[in-house]
C-alpha cells in the first residue's frame, strides 16, 4: 500500500505500555554486547601474551593482567546474570535470584511503600515542609512569558493517569473504588438529606414545574392508550349497554373527565390537587426530617437497594465505563482537560500562586486529606499494588527490571574486567620483584 508503513510483526506483539521500556533495554543491550566483546578481546590478548610471554619480560605483564581480566569479567558475568536468568541455562542453587523470588520482591516493595511513604508521620513531615498549593499554581498558570501550559498538563497528568489506570490491576482498583463508595453509602443517613432537598424545592417553588411535567406525561400516556380503555369498558359492559352504544357515551365521559382535569390541573394555580399534591409533599419532607419510623424505613430500603444483586451489577457496569471513558480521555491529548476546562484550570493556577490565603487553605486540605487517606487505605494500596507485582510473570518482572538497571550491571562487569586486570599486574609486580 503506496504511503503507508507497515509494523514489524515484533514491534506490534510489544504491549503500549511495555514500549515506552525498549530504550533502556536497548542501551543494555548495547553494554552487553560492550562487556562481552571486552572479554573476548581480554582472551584474545591472553593467547597472544602466552605465546610471546618468552620474547621479552613486558609481555609478563600483559599476560597476568589479560588472565587476571579474564577471571574477574567470567566472575562478574556470572553475578550480573544470577539476577536475572540461570547462567548458560544451568539451574545452578541461588541463580535466577528475580524471577524466582517474585513474590517476595512485591512484597517487599509493598513493605518498603508503606513504611517510608503510606505513614502518617512521613507524610505529615513532607507536607508540612512542602507548599503544594504553590506548586500546583506553578504547574497549572501560565509562564511569566505568557506560554499557556495546558499542553503540557495534557501530555504529562492525562499520561500519567491513563498508565496508571492501565497498569494496575483493574480488578483489584475497581474493587478499591467501589468498596469505598458502597462504605460511603452505608453511613450516608439519606432520609434528613431527601427531607431538606424536598423542602427546599417546595420553598423555591421548584417543585411544581416537575409536578406539571408529570400531569402532562400522564396526559400523553392516557391519549396513547386511549383505544385500549375504551375497549376494556366496552368488554366490561353489559350486553343492553353495548347494544344501545351507550358504552361509548361511557368511555367518552370518562375520558373527557380525565383530560379535563389534568388540563385544569395544569392551568390553575390555586386547583385542589395542586395543593393536595403540595401538602404530601410537604408532609413528607417534615416526616422525613423528624420521624425516626420514617427515617428507618428509609434507612432500610437504602441497604436492600444495596444489597440487591442488580445495584451491585449497576455498580460493576458504571466503574467499567467510567474507566473505559477516562482511558479514552487520557489517551487523547487534544481532548483531555482542553477548551473551556484548560482556561479554568489556568485561571485557578493564578489564584493558587499568587493567594496565600488560599495556599493555606489548600495545604492544609491536602495535608489532611492524604493523612486520612494514609490511615484508611493505607493497607488496601499497599495490598494493591503487592498483589499487581504478583500477577506479573516471571518474565515481565526480569524484563522491566533488567530495562531500568540493566546498563548500569553491564558497566559492572566492564569495571570488574578492568580492575581484574589491575589486580593481576599488581600481583605479578609483587611476585616478580619483591619475593
Amino acid at each position: 500500500m503506496t504511503g503507508h508503513t507497515v509494523p514489524t510483526p515484533a514491534f506490534t506483539r510489544i504491549p503500549r505500555r511495555l514500549r515506552a521500556v525498549l530504550v533502556p533495554v536497548d542501551r543494555a543491550r548495547r553494554m552487553r554486547i560492550i562487556a562481552t566483546g571486552l572479554l573476548v578481546v581480554m582472551a584474545g590478548v591472553f593467547l597472544v601474551a602466552r605465546y610471546f610471554r618468552d620474547v621479552h619480560p613486558v609481555w609478563g605483564f600483559v599476560l597476568a593482567f589479560s588472565e587476571a581480566a579474564m577471571v574477574g569479567g567470567l566472575a562478574d558475568w556470572f553475578a550480573v546474570t544470577a539476577l536475572f536468568r540461570h547462567p548458560l541455562g544451568i539451574p545452578i542453587p541461588h541463580t535466577a535470584i528475580i524471577p524466582v523470588n517474585k513474590d517476595r520482591i512485591a512484597d517487599t516493595m509493598a513493605g518498603f511503600l508503606q513504611d517510608n511513604f503510606l505513614t502518617v508521620p512521613v507524610i505529615s513531615r513532607r507536607i508540612r515542609s512542602m507548599n503544594v498549593a504553590h506548586s500546583l499554581g506553578e504547574f497549572l498558570a501560565p509562564t511569566a512569558s505568557g506560554e499557556d501550559t495546558a499542553p503540557r498538563l495534557r501530555a504529562g497528568v492525562a499520561n500519567l493517569i491513563g498508565d496508571v489506570l492501565e497498569s494496575l490491576d483493574p480488578e483489584k482498583l475497581g474493587g478499591l473504588a467501589k468498596g469505598a463508595l458502597r462504605a460511603q453509602l452505608e453511613k450516608l443517613d439519606v432520609a434528613p438529606l431527601l427531607g431538606q432537598l424536598i423542602g427546599a424545592a417546595i420553598a423555591d417553588g421548584r417543585h411544581m414545574p416537575l409536578f406539571e411535567q408529570s400531569v402532562r406525561w400522564a396526559g400523553g400516556v392516557l391519549e396513547d392508550n386511549e383505544p385500549m380503555i375504551r375497549q376494556m369498558i366496552h368488554d366490561r359492559a353489559n350486553a343492553i349497554l353495548r347494544w344501545t352504544k351507550l358504552d361509548e357515551t361511557i368511555a367518552n365521559a370518562i375520558l373527557d373527565g380525565l383530560y379535563k382535569l389534568l388540563a385544569e390541573t395544569v392551568v390553575i394555580p390555586d386547583h385542589p390537587v395542586r395543593k393536595k399534591v403540595e401538602e404530601g409533599l410537604e408532609d413528607l419532607a417534615h416526616k422525613l426530617v423528624h420521624d425516626p419510623a420514617m427515617q428507618d424505613r428509609v434507612n432500610r430500603l437504602k441497604l436492600e437497594i444495596l444489597a440487591n444483586p442488580a445495584f451491585a451489577r449497576w455498580l460493576d457496569g458504571m466503574w467499567e465505563r467510567l474507566r473505559a471513558a477516562l482511558l479514552r480521555a487520557m489517551r487523547d491529548p487534544h481532548g483531555a482537560l482542553s477548551g473551556q476546562l484548560g482556561e479554568s484550570l489556568a485561571e485557578l493556577g493564578g489564584a493558587l500562586r499568587e493567594d496565600v490565603r488560599l495556599q493555606l487553605l489548600v495545604n492544609r486540605f491536602a495535608r489532611r486529606t492524604l493523612v486520612g487517606t494514609a490511615t484508611r487505605y493505607g493497607d488496601q494500596i499497599v495490598r494493591l499494588v503487592s498483589e499487581t507485582v504478583r500477577r506479573w510473570d516471571a518474565r515481565t518482572v526480569t524484563d522491566r527490571i533488567e530495562g531500568a538497571v540493566g546498563r548500569d550491571l553491564q558497566f559492572i562487569r566492564i569495571n570488574g574486567t578492568l580492575v581484574g586486570g589491575l589486580v593481576g599486574v599488581l600481583i605479578h609486580v609483587v611476585d616478580s620483584f619483591l619475593l
